[in-house]
């Protein structure tokens, strides 16, 4: 796992090194993720945990978990979040085994 000053590090370096494109980017997160619309910023943060999950981000993790409980997502929400994603991860491999992996494999070959 990479440590947080690591992290702050390159986060610096790419801010001095693209600085319109990373204060474009933080203002669209802030934008999207910031406030209440017509989704509660709670639901944006469950849902962020959750394709952090799948994508497998420890930093988003971290700080869409954070997020989320000081949005007021409890245990239970957070909880329910985990399996959905779960369900997602174990349905995305599903499909792409019967779309990719079994039509190659008609007919008992053992």
């Amino acid at each position: 796992m990479t440590d947080q000053q690591t992290v702050i590090a390159g986060q610096k370096n790419l801010a001095a090194g693209a600085k319109d494109m990373f204060r474009a980017l933080v203002a669209f997160d802030q934008t999207v993720l910031g406030t209440d619309t017509a989704l509660p910023k709670k639901y944006k943060e469950l849902m962020a945990v959750a394709v952090a999950l799948t994508t497998q981000c420890p930093g988003c993790l971290s700080q869409h978990t954070a997020a989320a409980i000081a949005a007021g997502a409890s245990q239970a929400e957070l909880a329910e979040t985990v399996h959905v994603a779960a369900a997602l991860r174990a349905g995305a491999a599903m499909y792409h085994g019967m779309a990719y992996v079994m039509p190659h494999a008609a007919g008992d070959h053992s």
